[in-house]
């Protein structure tokens, strides 16, 4: 039992994450959204606030509320939140609290006969750079400076792009609700596109979404380095064997970079290094840390 815990022990955490941020189930029987206190709390990961059975409210659309608003006025909860997340994890939260990262994972695991499975796509890295840009002109930009004629903006990211929220909330909203399946147009059809492409995609590639598209991956990255929480590979013990970058599904030279803007602090390397020359830190100062 140990031991199969121990193999398990990310996605054991994922799931318990999921349903208990998720855990409103008559939201899922009725078609309708939790109102609650909590929905005032910014969950770490990609978990969108219309979602029926969410508790809590996604970062990402929080922020573009909080931007497109009147007045150019920036909340500090939402950035303050924001900004502790990837001060004290990183992108830890990615691998172990987002259910969009929890659910490309499962995506990955499906058997499918004669498809080479891949851990990244054509150009990877040119296409990193892709989900900073989205960072910068959807999440930020646009709902900042596009404003209607009342002085609001809209939420770009959420409304044109994310797939999560078409996952979550989208479709179990619109398969509920007889009205909202008549008002469903166009834009609709082309969120389901985009979710069908990256679940296509999933199975295939790992976390494509991650890689590639996601805003929040993005600002979680700039912290990577800073974090209390962080990898550290022991330059005495290290033979620069690469089996920590082969083990790798971000595909990250581990032993050059244990603290990639691209690592998901899913600790399959610390797991494969045969010298256990990787190990995980939390940083109090930069000449202090205790394992």
């Amino acid at each position: 039992m140990g031991k199969i815990i121990k193999k398990h022990f990310r996605l054991i955490v994922q799931v318990i994450f999921v349903c208990l941020t998720n855990g409103y189930l008559y939201g899922f029987l009725k078609g309708k959204i939790y109102t609650g206190k909590t929905k005032k709390i910014c969950l770490p990961g990609l978990n969108c606030y219309s979602c029926p059975g969410a508790l809590g409210s996604c970062p990402i659309g929080s922020l573009q509320a909080v931007l497109d608003g009147r007045g150019y006025r920036i909340s500090l909860y939402v950035t303050g939140l924001l900004f502790l997340f990837g001060s004290l994890l990183g992108r830890f939260v990615c691998g172990f609290l987002c259910p969009f990262g929890l659910f490309q994972d499962l995506l990955y695991k499906i058997p499918v006969p004669k498809l080479k499975k891949q851990k990244n796509l054509p150009g990877h890295r040119y296409l990193v750079w892709n989900k900073y840009l989205i960072l910068f002109f959807f999440v930020m930009l646009l709902p900042f400076l596009v404003k209607d004629i009342t002085g609001l903006g809209k939420p770009w990211f959420c409304e044109y792009l994310c797939p999560s929220g078409t996952l979550m909330a989208g479709i179990p909203l619109v398969a509920l609700n007889a009205g909202l399946r008549k008002a469903a147009g166009l834009l609709f059809a082309w969120k389901v596109f985009l979710l069908v492409m990256i679940i296509l995609s999933s199975v295939a590639v790992y976390r494509p979404f991650c890689k590639y598209f996601c805003p929040l991956g993005a600002f979680y990255s700039f912290f990577q380095k800073i974090s209390l929480y962080r990898f550290e590979v022991k330059t005495d013990l290290c033979t620069k064997c690469g089996k920590c970058q082969k083990v790798c599904k971000m595909d990250i030279s581990v032993w050059k970079e244990p603290n990639s803007r691209e690592c998901i602090r899913c600790g399959d390397c610390i797991r494969e290094c045969p010298e256990h020359a990787i190990c995980k830190k939390i940083h109090f100062q930069n000449k202090q840390s205790v394992e």
